[in-house]
């Protein structure tokens, strides 16, 4: 019972974010606002993090995944923070 918590948690974390990543690509698709694009590929990061802890501490926990999971979370950051710049650089000039 005390693995079936962690387990959830993590199942939960991964569907949120997989959602979220889903939801923003659609409404990208039909509105073609720039700012949804780079929050989309932000959460596509995120979810693909929160996949590699699945895998990291639940199916092979002898296998230190743990800089693969921080790759992609800096990834997903840097991602949103690139486009923020790149759409303020873009509505000034």
């Amino acid at each position: 019972m005390a693995d079936f918590f962690p387990t959830l948690v993590y199942a939960l974390c991964f569907a949120t974010s997989s959602m979220c990543a889903w939801l923003l690509a659609r409404s990208y698709w039909k509105s073609s606002a720039r700012l949804l694009m780079w929050s989309a590929a932000c959460f596509i990061f995120l979810a693909a993090s929160n996949l590699v802890v699945i895998l990291d501490i639940l199916v092979i926990p002898d296998v230190d995944l743990r800089i693969y999971r921080l790759t992609l979370s800096l990834s997903a950051v840097l991602t949103l923070l690139f486009g923020f710049i790149w759409d303020l650089e873009r509505d000034r000039g």
